[in-house]
């Protein structure tokens, strides 16, 4: 069977502007399908007013180590408000003239520049691929009428789609349930590896050391991520402060991570608990140097989600190898499939998580393979554009 012909990729996601894991993996993805295809790529830059960020005070910093290639077509990019950034954003696609575009979906609030730009792909001849990353923020579900609009918008831009991807067969149903796909494929494409950070060359900011003391035989637990409701730092922190002296004398907790949607109580309870001298908490978002600093000297990485489609911290976890307790919900077990180092813990769940914590002296040290591969990922995508519709002429 013959090789399919290179397409002419634009991948649209979020730019670097305000940080998230979207906007590394926009970056891994379109670096990943450079490899087949000619990939150009649109960010969405300041994707809401900064005063209603909770990242407001990072906005426009620089925490990224990795970049796009260099001979790689960058708009960066479209603003919230648009001005004049989308019609420069228009006049790149006219310029690249993809074949086809992929938008990532992870919020709402890019959705007006979502829509306008498949509108324009569309009038080029352009085919349309929807990436879900979840159905709806949860932050955003939150504020009355947030939902509406997203169904509203969201339908629109569904409309123009030919296929859509997922990451695992739990948001290939909670998308099929929750908007109106009919009878265009889905495909189910693995979350590629984070695999950058153990890449990344320095000299640390934070040590072991800085963490243990002189007690190198303490096993270190890692929390990291957002501090959100649904991340299950509480549930964390409660188990840990439950421990009685003898049982944490030789556990140190990290936890790295920026608070949002006023989720505070759960570092409150971390500073001020019976086991906070045990406890390091780096309330923030930290950069990919101080992020490779802090997997390299953890033992155990602690995930203790009570909703989740896909998880970031656990694609770095396991491209440390490190053994990762993780709670069993939604698409994690997919997302982990393959991985040997799993822990598994019910969500929500203090005692199982203080089960899982008093075995983590027994897993430190060990090391496990990543099963991921970006050309894994890709693999789904190449089949994708082979069985997508023939391009059209342009309007």
């Amino acid at each position: 069977m013959s090789t399919p012909a290179p397409e002419r990729v634009c991948v649209v996601g979020s730019g670097w502007a305000f940080t998230s894991g979207i906007s590394y993996y926009t970056c891994r993805l379109a670096t990943a399908l450079a490899e087949e295809h000619e990939v150009s790529t649109i960010l969405m830059r300041r994707l809401i007013p900064k005063v209603l960020y909770p990242g407001r005070t990072r906005v426009g910093k620089r925490v990224n180590k990795i970049e796009y290639p260099e001979k790689m077509p960058v708009y960066d990019g479209i603003d919230w408000f648009w001005g004049t950034t989308v019609i420069g954003a228009l006049r790149f696609l006219r310029r690249e003239r993809p074949t086809v575009v992929v938008f990532q979906w992870w919020t709402g609030a890019v959705l007006h520049s979502q829509l306008l730009l498949a509108l324009a792909a569309r009038r080029m001849g352009a085919r349309i691929v929807i990436e879900f990353h979840e159905t709806q923020d949860t932050g955003e579900a939150r504020f009355n009428g947030a939902a509406a609009y997203l169904n509203f918008v969201g339908a629109k831009l569904i409309q123009l789609a030919s296929s859509f991807v997922v990451h695992s067969d739990y948001d290939l149903a909670a998308v099929s349930k929750r908007f109106p796909i009919g009878d265009r494929p889905i495909y189910v494409a693995p979350h590629g590896p984070y695999d950058h950070y153990a890449d990344s060359a320095h000299e640390a900011q934070t040590t072991r050391s800085d963490v243990v003391g002189t007690d190198d035989d303490a096993t270190v637990l890692l929390f990291f991520g957002t501090v959100r409701p649904y991340k299950g730092l509480e549930f964390l922190v409660s188990a840990f402060n439950s421990l009685e002296a003898s049982e944490a004398a030789k556990l140190r907790l990290v936890i790295v991570g920026e608070t949002w949607e006023g989720w505070s109580q759960p570092i409150i309870e971390a500073r001020e608990g019976r086991n906070a001298d045990k406890i390091t908490v780096v309330n923030r978002y930290v950069s990919d140097e101080e992020v490779a600093d802090f997997f390299t000297l953890a033992d155990v990485a602690v995930l203790p989600y009570t909703r989740s489609s896909a998880s970031g911290p656990l694609h770095v976890a396991m491209a440390y190898g490190l053994p990762t307790i993780l709670s069993d919900v939604g698409g994690l077990r997919d997302g982990a499939e393959g991985y040997d180092g799993v822990i598994w813990v019910a969500p929500s769940s203090e005692a199982s998580l203080k089960e899982a914590i008093l075995a983590a002296p027994a897993a430190k040290g060990q090391r496990f393979q990543d099963p991921r591969s970006w050309g894994e990922t890709t693999k789904i995508f190449d089949q994708l554009f082979d069985e997508l519709p023939a391009a059209t002429q342009p309007r």
